[in-house]
């Protein structure tokens, strides 16, 4: 990895590597790297991960995905998002997705301004490979503390399958 004031790069299998909600996240890009521009995440879902309905209150979040297939919910709107295919999710409006049952997902995440990583950070755990996590209950009670830090909001019940 490479940062200072002519630019930053990472290797394919570089960046923070993280645990969250039963997904492996890797941060390419943050807070500190971007100057609070934007958040990148390259994100692997296992099959049937859903995340809850939520809003974020002060930044937009986009997905572009990679491999696999989201039925993503924005507001009233609901799309099957397939490889190649991006979705834009706006502040303030209540949103939530997940993955076919069928295969895992991997997809791109970027969040403006950043604060995303550092939310996922708080609520998850440092990975310990770059691989999905032992499948295990997600800790609501964590999930609900941290979210109004980081302006985030839940929009229904969290899901039986947000930790698969």
């Amino acid at each position: 990895m490479t940062f200072g004031e002519n630019g930053y790069t990472l290797a394919a299998d570089e960046g923070e590597g993280l645990w969250f909600l039963n997904t492996l996240m890797t941060v390419k890009a943050g807070t500190e790297q971007t100057r609070g521009a934007f958040t990148l995440i390259e994100q692997l879902c296992p099959p049937g991960f859903a995340a809850p309905p939520h809003i974020h209150w002060a930044e937009e979040e986009g997905f572009y995905v990679l491999e696999g297939e989201l039925t993503v919910t924005c507001g009233s709107q609901v799309w099957t998002v397939v490889p190649g295919g991006f979705v834009l999710l706006p502040r303030g409006i209540p949103h939530a997705f997940s993955v076919s049952p069928v295969s895992p997902a991997r997809l791109l995440q970027i969040t403006s301004p950043a604060q995303f990583e550092r939310f996922a950070a708080e609520v998850g755990q440092p990975a310990q490979q770059r691989a999905l996590p032992p499948p295990a209950p997600p800790d609501v009670a964590k999930l609900l503390s941290v979210m109004g830090k980081y302006n985030y909001e839940m929009a229904g019940p969290p899901s039986e399958h947000g930790g698969r």
